[in-house]
């Protein structure tokens, strides 16, 4: 009923669901696999007996397959649970396959390393720091910053509503038209009073204090001076004044009363029976010269109409 070598001779020359092959290597996927090579060594349906080890979330478990329960499939395989000491779980190994072959024991005690393995590196990875992608939510934001800064408007406005308040009843703008009993708003206005009084306090001892530091930096100063032996010197700056004087000097000056007697001179000789046309101001050439005004000389030609009869 049950031939390991008929079962091997139609699984190896014919179809086999388990088998794969990748680089012309043949590979098994039946999880009862020990190596996962498909052979008839390694194959768990071509063996009557067999033996192999499982993990199960975090657990180790050996299965052993026997003759004996190959006609009761739900029975087929005997599952035991290894010790999660290593060198007990070896020797439970050791003592269920006492009698087996020893290629058979020697495969289990391979793969039950490997699970060994792999089982302290997920525990290692787990306790590591692991970085999680946040989506952020551009909108929620955007939504969360106006709100505060509509908070923050409407804090300022009420600070200084109620110092505009505090004003008034200090000023006496409202005398006796307030509501609330006279002893409150003394107290309120004592502290607020008070408030004043101290931060007042402070910026005169702030003051202080940077008066201090400026005296202190200049007494260094001077006492550094002197121990370099150096002096003070102050110079007068009056050669600026003595060169704009030069520059004035100079200049050529002319009366006001003299340029009105030339333009008399010159209407006198320009009187014509027809009438004279206007020139505009006219300016002279002047030179580069260092100067730093510019002279402008005006003729003024007034029309006259001839009266010979």
């Amino acid at each position: 009923m049950q031939s390991d070598d008929i079962i091997w001779d139609v699984i190896n020359k014919n179809f086999c669901s388990f088998k794969t092959t990748f680089n012309k290597t043949k590979f098994c996927k039946n999880e009862y696999n020990v190596t996962g090579v498909c052979n008839k060594v390694s194959c768990p349906l071509a063996n009557s007996r067999y033996a192999t080890v499982r993990e199960e979330e975090g657990v180790c478990y050996l299965y052993m397959k026997t003759v004996e329960r190959a006609h009761t499939p739900n029975r087929l395989w005997e599952k035991i649970k290894l010790d999660p000491n290593f060198m007990k779980a070896i020797e439970q190994i050791d003592s269920h396959l006492e009698f087996w072959p020893g290629h058979m024991s020697h495969r289990v005690k391979q793969r039950y390393i490997r699970i060994t393995q792999y089982l302290i590196r997920m525990r290692k990875m787990r306790k590591q720091i692991k970085r999680e992608l946040v989506p952020i939510k551009k909108k929620a934001e955007r939504r969360d910053a106006t709100r505060e800064n509509k908070a923050l408007i409407a804090a300022h406005l009420t600070t200084n509503i109620k110092k505009e308040l505090l004003e008034r009843l200090n000023k006496g703008t409202y005398a006796d038209m307030h509501y609330f009993p006279e002893d409150i708003i003394n107290n309120v206005l004592e502290k607020e009073g008070e408030a004043d009084q101290f931060s007042e306090e402070e910026a005169d001892e702030n003051e202080e204090e940077g008066e201090e530091e400026m005296e202190e930096e200049f007494e260094d100063d001077i006492d550094d001076i002197e121990d370099a032996g150096g002096a003070f010197e102050y110079v007068e700056g009056d050669d600026d004044e003595d060169d704009i004087d030069d520059e004035y000097e100079n200049e050529p000056y002319q009366d006001d009363d003299e340029e009105d007697d030339d333009d008399d001179d010159d209407d006198d000789e320009e009187v014509k029976p027809q009438i004279t046309k206007k020139r505009g101001p006219t300016f002279k050439p002047t030179k580069k010269t260092p100067q730093k005004r510019v002279h402008m000389e005006v003729e003024i030609e007034e029309e006259t109409e001839n009266q010979a009869n």
